[in-house]
């Protein structure tokens, strides 16, 4: 590896315990044993060594944001930083089955505690704060999956235990709107505002504004 090399990491996001790419040429692999990459200046395991690659584990004791990644190889050569942005964790011991989702209004994230088919648990659902604060929100909806907001605002929860899509108002009162949609999963909106709903028997229903779905 030349004096000053650039590299780049792949991807340029990562969470602690995830593989990384980290892309450079002529690294000197000769001696193994000093090759290594430096995260916030913490060594990672190496999983695999080349000439034009480098695949490295995210060190577990980052706090995340963005990190300084450099090469180091024998006689102390080192290649010129490179960044990735490693996550933080904000919240443990939920069980998300399909996607989360963020609040358009306050940008909050919404996540599931599922729990398999069938079993209900005290809450269900929660929200993150922007600070990481985990807040109860409901624990009516069983099996929660999906979430999604619409282009109003209003926050829709997928049921794969009933096949339903239940509806959020501003109190954080449950309602269904649409029903009788299979194991009912993961759940979008499109650019028109229809909603789709994944059916984990292999369809998507297309439901209307009123509810109403078709295949």
């Amino acid at each position: 590896m030349e004096k000053d090399q650039n590299v780049r990491v792949v991807p340029a996001a990562a969470i602690p315990g995830g593989e990384v790419a980290i892309e450079c040429e002529g690294y000197d692999t000769s001696n193994l044993h000093e090759c290594r990459a430096m995260f916030g200046g913490r060594a990672a395991h190496l999983v695999g060594v080349s000439p034009s690659r480098v695949l490295a584990i995210v060190p577990q004791e980052l706090e995340g944001g963005e990190t300084e990644v450099v090469l180091e190889s024998a006689d102390g050569r080192r290649s010129n930083p490179a960044r990735v942005v490693v996550g933080r964790n904000l919240a443990e011991d939920l069980h998300i089955v399909a996607n989360p989702a963020f609040d358009p209004d306050d940008g909050s994230l919404y996540v599931t505690r599922s729990g398999s088919r069938g079993q209900r648990v005290p809450v269900s659902i929660f929200r993150v704060e922007e600070g990481g604060e985990l807040l109860s929100l409901n624990g009516e909806v069983a099996n929660p999956t999906g979430i999604a907001f619409d282009s109003l605002g209003q926050m829709f929860v997928t049921s794969r235990l009933d096949g339903t899509v239940y509806r959020f108002t501003p109190f954080h009162e449950v309602v269904p709107f649409a029903r009788n949609l299979g194991v009912a999963t993961g759940i979008a909106f499109d650019r028109v505002g229809r909603m789709y709903v994944g059916d984990r028997t292999g369809n998507i229903h297309r439901v209307n504004g009123v509810g109403e779905a078709d295949v």
